[in-house]
């Protein structure tokens, strides 16, 4: 039921929908779902320490101030932020100074952990030999929030992938023919459980890129929004610019695109032949499907053979 400012001072359209709200309507619509979200799906539970992947852009700013509000309601539920310092001068280095004021100001603990530190070398260094930036830097990545979260003793590392960005892994996978990965998508993430790989949750799962850019701004979470300059290189941009183009055409394919995953994902996580098995990597023992994790060998590959 929309209130007299709503329709007196509308900032946001809900998707797929005919109802517009007002700033605070529109705040506690999206607040709702995203606790919603964390309820129906168990993301969190009394007792957890959640890490957060956060980069100080507007997905995952949104998710640690909520995770850090819901915890206030949830005494025994630890949240600290985590970060990864890629070495991209210009945008990265600007990120994490609004980061650490943003942290500062509501009192939460952040630790950053570096490419440099690391593996030797920033991503503006590494890419001028790779010429797949986005391939190298996501196996990093992940990487690095893993062993990150695993030294901070978190339970669940939360992460800022909302409706947009699922949907686009979900049709990556099926043009790759690459079920086995999806299996291990939802809100939840992983097939099988092992103690030397921190689960991922997603709390703004079903809500779209443009709810949570709304929502960042209306909270003044997020002055300017800065792409990664090396985003453009990737595979995940073509398949981002083509749902774009087809949800402006059909409205509501996304939303119906992860409504229909959902309902076959548990058979998905039930076939055997997806449920795999994790190793060690024999490099730096990180959990792995092979004998050295693609970390190590992108380290062995492109920066120890320069």
């Amino acid at each position: 039921m929309v209130c007299k400012q709503c329709i007196e001072n509308p900032v946001m359209k809900l998707p797929n929908s005919e109802v517009s709200m007002c700033k605070s309507c529109f705040c506690k619509h999206f607040e709702k779902k995203v606790f919603k979200t964390i309820a129906k799906y168990k993301l969190i539970q009394d007792g957890d320490h959640v890490g957060v992947a956060v980069s100080g852009g507007k997905d995952s700013t949104a998710v640690l101030y909520l995770i850090n509000k819901f915890a206030k309601k949830h005494p025994s539920v630890k949240v600290t932020g985590l970060a990864v310092d890629e070495g991209i001068k210009g945008y990265r280095d600007e990120s994490l100074n609004s980061l650490k004021k943003f942290c500062e100001k509501e009192k939460i603990e952040l630790h950053i952990v570096s490419y440099k530190e690391a593996f030797g070398e920033e991503l503006d260094e590494i890419v001028k030999r790779f010429p797949r930036p986005c391939s190298i830097c996501g196996v990093f990545r992940r990487n690095l929030l893993n062993t990150g979260a695993k030294k901070l003793k978190c339970d669940k590392l939360a992460t800022g992938h909302n409706l947009d960005d699922e949907a686009q892994s979900i049709l990556m996978n099926q043009f790759r023919s690459n079920m086995k990965v999806s299996a291990r998508l939802g809100p939840i993430t992983g097939v099988l459980k092992n103690k030397a790989f921190i689960p991922r949750i997603k709390p703004l799962y079903f809500l779209s890129e443009k709810e949570v850019a709304s929502y960042a701004f209306l909270k003044g979470f997020v002055e300017k929004y800065n792409e990664c300059p090396h985003g453009s290189k990737s595979y995940r941009g073509e398949v981002r610019d083509f749902l774009y183009e087809f949800e402006g055409k059909f409205p509501g394919t996304k939303q119906n695109l992860i409504v229909s995953f959902l309902e076959i994902l548990p058979l998905l996580k039930a076939n055997p032949a997806y449920k795999g098995s994790l190793n060690e990597c024999m490099e730096c023992g990180e959990p792995c499907s092979q004998e050295k994790c693609q970390s190590c060998q992108y380290v062995e590959k492109v920066i120890k053979k320069q």
